[in-house]
């Protein structure tokens, strides 16, 4: 029975740290410096974006906290799919690593998030 046990946390666990993450730093521009290694970079699209994501040079735009209007800006190119949501203002997901200042974000790995979905919902108070 104890047996049985210790293998079903082991299975959760295992099971747990798989879904959970790839152990890689989420981290957002302001934080970004320093860092070495693959990451996963958080912020806002900030223009101008310029580029085409299936050329050598990729698609160029510049990423700042979300939420913060006076914060860093991090230069990004990428290569790969862009999702139909992604512009200016929207926040966006990317993993890559900085080189020689500039965010080189993994090929397929531009995620956006939709900012309406994280706010609070109004009040149903009338």
């Amino acid at each position: 029975m104890i047996a049985l046990s210790v293998a079903a946390a082991l299975a959760v666990f295992v099971v747990y740290t798989a879904l959970a993450g790839n152990g890689v730093a989420q981290l957002s521009p302001s934080s970004l410096a320093g860092h070495t290694g693959d990451v996963t970079l958080i912020g806002t699209v900030v223009g101008p974006v310029k580029g085409d994501a299936y050329t050598h040079g990729g698609l160029r735009f510049r990423l700042k906290d979300i939420g913060r209007t006076a914060s860093a800006r991090v230069p990004v190119a990428y290569r790969g799919s862009v999702p139909d949501l992604f512009k200016v203002g929207r926040h966006v997901v990317l993993e890559g690593t900085l080189r020689n200042g500039i965010f080189v974000a993994k090929p397929g790995s531009l995620v956006t998030k939709c900012p309406s979905k994280y706010t609070p919902a109004k009040s149903s108070k009338t």
